[in-house]
């Protein structure tokens, strides 16, 4: 008799673990995340490994019979030593904020409980949840109480749901039924440092990343508003339909923020939705001395912003947020299937997420970010967001003071872009092309190296060292060895330069 036979037989459960075995590994798993979380800071940021390596340590054969926690939780020991560690204190590539332990264990809570948040009818519960937490991220970035919206995947998913909205609002939900080619060819604006993700959003959608219109930047690289009137004018001549303005609050190279106000009366003047990207920036609105570089945000129509960016809660938790509930439902398209009719007569009960975003199968991701809130409070978590910024002009200053550093964008946020520059190649613009070759080997060698991460960016057609500062661990201590570190690495890389300058 097989074990299905008799589990059949007997009505016993295949899977379920019972009593001991449930205490073993939870406890067992608590203990190596309570250890993972004490001894961060000392591990290597990015591993000593290569590629296949996990792969050739753990084995490709699929088990047939289970495994021990103890056998189990020694191969996860292996897949964290050969990880990046994100919120190690020198971590500063991208926008990748840790985890808090808070954040860590609701996301534990979250996966218990399983819920397919696609309804209230399915996550009664979470649904609730989720309203909930979309109101209170509208608050905390000063946009509204009142927000409507829903958690996505992320920043990326978000900017896609916003632009699918802001296009089938402003042509009157044509496309759905007529396709983008029975209508004008329409058109959206942003500046030439906007996120990857809004040309990504608009080849997906069948716009085609052409009809982007990549605006020029003043020198803080924010979107020139001429230069963006023109561009509006231009095509209204060519008898196109411009439809959205996508504003930045926080782009990722430098955490520039464009002049939100002025984009917002130009979206009105001219009946063009205005969404505003702030995926990285918009929770800097937290800390009080930054809020009037926000300026505008109340005004738009939409707004993307992620919590596993600098709200500090794990991956993954993205946002949109939206002005006007009834403009939104357009993203969830026609919804006729019988197996997904609300027979639900309240309204609070009738409300499903599949009216408003591209997704069905939806995790419980707002848990982890009430959890955090609830956790710590607002006002600390707005410090931790505060330190950020300061240690990013602190990092700035200490550029500017060096001899051998060279800042190389404003700082707004929590960004710092600088590149290292020796005295032998300062004011070479001949050697313009091998400065940029030598800061790409000091990113990767400090990059690999373990003591820190940085990572890059090009700002005015220089190769730039990026440091993006969200970790609530990072120290005034980490940002001057993190500068030592470069500083040593590039020491140790010159010989080769000065050998053969050429």
């Amino acid at each position: 008799m097989t074990e299905t036979e008799k589990a059949l037989i007997e009505g016993t459960s295949l899977l379920d673990t019972f009593a001991e075995g449930l205490d073993q590994l939870a406890s067992q798993a608590t203990q190596f995340v309570t250890s993972y979380f004490a001894d961060l800071s000392e591990r290597a940021v990015f591993p000593n490994t290569r590629g296949g390596q996990t792969r050739e340590l753990l084995g490709s054969d699929i088990p047939v019979k289970g495994e021990s926690i103890d056998k189990l939780l020694e191969s996860c020991r292996e897949i964290f030593s050969a990880s990046r560690h994100n919120g190690h204190p020198r971590f500063f590539g991208y926008v990748a904020s840790p985890s808090t332990p808070a954040g860590a264990f609701a996301d534990l809570l979250a996966s218990a409980l399983n819920p397919n948040v696609t309804s209230w009818r399915s996550a009664p519960a979470a649904t609730e949840l989720e309203r909930l937490v979309v109101g209170w991220l509208g608050t905390l970035i000063g946009y509204r109480e009142n927000a409507h919206g829903l958690l996505t995947s992320g920043g990326s998913m978000a900017n896609l749901i916003a632009l699918l909205v802001a296009h089938r609002t402003k042509s009157k939900g044509e496309a759905d039924a007529k396709g983008l080619w029975n209508l004008p060819r329409m058109t959206i604006y942003a500046s030439d440092q906007v996120h990857m993700s809004v040309l990504k959003a608009a080849a997906i959608l069948g716009f085609g990343s052409e009809q982007v219109r990549l605006v020029e930047c003043d020198d803080h690289f924010r979107i020139d508003v001429k230069a963006l009137r023109s561009n509006i004018e231009a095509d209204l001549r060519k008898g196109l339909k411009p439809f959205c303005i996508v504003g930045s609050a926080g782009t990722v190279n430098t955490g520039a923020i464009d002049p939100l106000t002025k984009l917002a009366d130009i979206a009105s003047e001219y009946d063009l939705w205005f969404h505003v990207d702030g995926a990285y920036g918009a929770f800097g609105a937290m800390d009080a001395r930054k809020r009037p570089l926000f300026a505008g945000l109340v005004r738009a129509d939409s707004v993307s912003l992620d919590p596993h960016k600098w709200l500090y809660v794990p991956l993954d938790a993205g946002c949109l947020l939206v002005r006007d509930a009834a403009s939104a439902q357009v993203a969830g398209g026609t919804n006729s299937a019988d197996y997904i009719t609300v027979h639900e007569k309240l309204d609070e009960e009738a409300f499903a997420f599949w009216d408003y975003s591209v997704e069905l199968s939806r995790r419980f991701r707002a848990l982890k970010i009430w959890f955090t809130l609830r956790y710590y409070g607002t006002e600390r978590i707005a410090a931790a967001i505060s330190k950020d910024n300061l240690l990013a002009e602190y990092l700035s200053g200490q550029v500017e003071r060096s001899e051998d550093f060279e800042l190389l964008a404003p700082v707004d946020l929590s960004i710092c872009c600088f590149r290292y520059v020796p005295r032998w190649l300062a004011d070479e613009e001949q050697q313009a092309a091998l400065l940029d070759q030598l800061n790409a080997e000091i990113m990767h060698t400090v990059q690999r190296g373990g003591k820190a991460y940085l990572s890059n960016a090009t700002v005015n057609g220089k190769f730039a060292l990026r440091a993006c500062i969200t970790n609530f661990r990072t120290t005034r201590a980490d940002v001057d060895q993190t500068l030592e570190i470069i500083r040593q690495t590039a020491q140790d890389l010159e010989s080769k330069y000065l050998a053969d300058p050429q």
